[in-house]
C-alpha cells in the first residue's frame, strides 16, 4: 500500500517535496518509480531508484531538476522537485516495480506503466506561470 503526498499549488521556479510511504511492504526490496499523468494525456515515467538506493534513473525533462530518493528508515521514497515549469502541472504516482533492476546492468530500469503495481492515489502538482 502506497500513500502520496506533498503535491501542491506553486509558482514557475517553486520547488516541492513529494513522499511516497508504504505500508505492508518494505519497499527496500523494490525499485521504486514515480510517474505522472498531466489532464488529457497517458501517465508518463518521471523517475526510478534502485532497491537499495544506489542508481536513479529520470526521465530527460526532469533531469537535473527532480532528485528521487529513498528512507529505509521511514519506509518513504522522495521526489525533490526544482525549478518547477507550468509543463509539470500533473497528478504524480508512486509503485513499485514488478521487476528488478540489475546493478551491473547498463539498461535503464523498469519505465513502464504495465511493469509497476501497488499504485498510490496520486498527489496533485498545479505549478502557474
Amino acid at each position: 500500500h502506497l500513500v502520496e503526498s506533498g503535491g501542491g499549488l506553486v509558482q514557475a521556479g517553486d520547488s516541492l517535496r513529494l513522499s511516497c510511504a508504504a505500508s505492508g511492504m518494505p519497499h527496500t526490496l523494490y525499485v521504486m518509480g514515480w510517474f505522472r499523468q498531466a489532464p488529457g494525456k497517458e501517465r508518463e515515467f518521471v523517475a526510478a531508484i534502485s532497491a537499495n538506493g544506489a542508481r536513479t534513473y529520470y526521465e530527460e525533462s526532469v533531469k537535473g531538476r527532480f532528485t528521487i530518493s529513498r528512507e529505509p528508515s521511514q519506509n518513504t521514497v522522495y521526489l525533490q522537485m526544482r525549478g518547477l515549469t507550468p509543463e509539470d502541472t500533473a497528478r504524480y504516482y508512486c509503485a513499485r516495480a514488478m521487476n528488478g533492476w540489475g546493478a551491473w546492468t547498463p539498461e535503464p530500469p523498469p519505465r513502464l506503466q504495465r511493469e509497476y503495481t501497488n499504485w498510490g492515489q496520486g498527489t496533485q502538482v498545479t505549478v502557474s506561470s
